[in-house]
């Protein structure tokens, strides 16, 4: 029965490439009820931003006029601001209900380099954040339509490691004014205050009752996402390119009914903390035809929080026929997964020259329950690392020194628990290692089917701690040591 149960947990998710090009389709073919794709409901009614005062010479800044737009637009019950051709400045942007956001062809929405232009804000009692250049809260039918463009200015706020440069590039950043190395000289920051902040940070942000002004000394430190949108039903993105962010590009939070397509999403290889898409504890997610390049994760899912009621707060995902270049990983869960998710569907997607192809990681402190995660039809090319990556004790826990990171594993609290993941249709053409998976001792990562696998790899099966995982037509080429550890040798059931 077990055999039969896991062949039609394959069979639901295999595509046929010559049916795609749908986001239907997938909708129908998704191994789990998805329900009807949601878009949002706005008036039919367009107003031109040149009519409020905006100024497209890209040196007049637009901040008040997108103010006033959006606050007149939303006072009017909504309807679709059209950004014409032309360079835009400006601070942040908040949006409000029932708009359409639309850049025409041509148009460069420019996020000033000015970092004063993004204040410090409190966003709950006691925390506080740099403001976003793309934000709003609470919200209903909102997107952002057109072929135009949304630039962060990233480079005004992201330090930069010299092993990630040419040497052209490190040069360049030397010659920029005010900016400044790390004592090690690895690392360039854009000024004197975004160094200090990274000590400052462990200091302030574990101030109990801290103030603003103290967050003020972590201004530039503090680096802001560039689309952070939260507490939205109805959210689309169809159509615009959003590049150089300070941080994550597009991060969406508690959206319910989300769907991007046909966008472009650019962070430069060297974006320190740079994730392209970037998921939240959202439901009724579609990623469709989108293309990422990134300087850390490609496509990530999150989900932080308590599950409510016992349901994941990250469900009902699809993500198809999108395209990932240079990032850390492809297609990625983690690393915070204390809020649960379940219910993912990726298909018919390409994965060329990222670090990882398939990267789930997670750890204790910030680990939850990950299951029911379908994965088909993948092209990998020029994979760094490892083709397909599962770490439950990932080394990277954002909670200070080394030595806190590496208690931070054992703390018994919010422990991950990743398993029922169902990959089939997998083609590899390069990677440094085919299977890493590194579990911890006292939760295994455990019930990974893989079907129809073949990867060229130098390294073959590598890791620690997992407990049956299925191999069904799984091939590794040209793996000068084709083994798997000895650890792992009980967990692999070859079919």
């Amino acid at each position: 029965m077990k055999k039969l149960l896991i062949g039609l947990a394959f069979s639901v998710v295999t595509l046929i490439s010559a049916q795609k090009n749908d986001i239907q389709y997938y909708i129908d073919k998704a191994p789990f009820k998805f329900g009807a794709m949601v878009l949002p409901n706005i008036p039919e009614k367009d107003y031109n931003f040149k009519d409020f005062g905006g100024v497209a010479d890209g040196k007049t800044l637009n901040t008040k006029a997108f103010e006033k737009a959006i606050t007149t637009i939303s006072a009017n019950g909504g309807g679709r601001l059209i950004v014409p051709a032309g360079t835009w400045l400006t601070g942040p942007i908040e949006l409000k209900s029932k708009i359409d956001f639309h850049v025409e062809e041509g148009a460069i929405v420019q996020f000033s380099s000015d970092i004063k232009q993004f204040p410090m804000r409190e966003t709950s009692s006691g925390k506080f954040e740099v403001t976003a250049p793309i934000w709003g809260n609470n919200l209903k039918d909102v997107s952002f339509t057109g072929k135009g463009i949304f630039d962060g200015a990233g480079e005004a706020w992201r330090p930069v490691k010299k092993f990630k440069t040419t040497d052209a590039q490190w040069k360049e950043l030397l010659a920029k004014k005010g900016s400044t190395l790390s004592d090690d000289g690895k690392i360039w920051w854009p000024s004197e205050s975004a160094k200090n902040g990274e000590q400052l940070a462990k200091v302030i942000t574990k101030t109990p009752n801290a103030t603003i002004d103290m967050y003020q000394q972590l201004h530039h430190f503090l680096r802001p996402m560039m689309f952070t949108l939260s507490k939205v039903t109805n959210l689309l993105i169809d159509g615009p390119t959003f590049r150089n962010s300070p941080k994550f590009v597009i991060n969406p939070k508690q959206i319910t009914n989300l769907v991007i397509r046909n966008t472009t999403v650019y962070n430069p290889k060297w974006a320190q903390n740079g994730d392209g898409i970037d998921i939240s504890a959202s439901k009724n997610v579609i990623i469709y035809n989108t293309k990422v390049n990134a300087g850390d994760d490609g496509i990530c899912m999150k989900s932080s929080g308590t599950p409510k009621n016992g349901e994941a707060n990250l469900q009902n995902v699809i993500i198809a026929e999108c395209t990932v270049g240079e990032g850390h990983g492809g297609f990625v869960i983690g690393s915070n997964t204390d809020g649960g998710m379940k219910n993912i569907f990726v298909s018919n997607c390409t994965f060329d020259g990222t670090d990882i192809g398939i990267r789930v990681k997670s750890n204790s402190g910030r680990g939850g329950d990950v299951s029911q995660i379908f994965i088909d039809n993948i092209e990998m090319k020029n994979i760094v690392k490892s083709a397909i990556f599962f770490d439950t004790f990932y080394a990277d826990a954002p909670v200070g020194s080394t030595k806190e990171s590496e208690e931070a594993q054992h703390s018994g609290d919010k422990v991950p628990y990743f398993h029922d993941f169902y990959v089939s249709n997998i083609n590899c053409s390069s990677a440094e290692t085919a299977f890493s998976f590194s579990g911890l001792p006292e939760k295994l990562i455990e019930n990974l089917y893989f079907k129809n696998v073949n990867i060229t790899s130098k390294k073959g099966i590598v890791g620690k701690n997992a407990n049956n995982i299925i191999f069904e037509n799984v091939k590794i080429n040209n793996s000068t040591d084709y083994k798997i550890d000895s650890n792992l040798k009980k967990a692999i059931v070859v079919k």
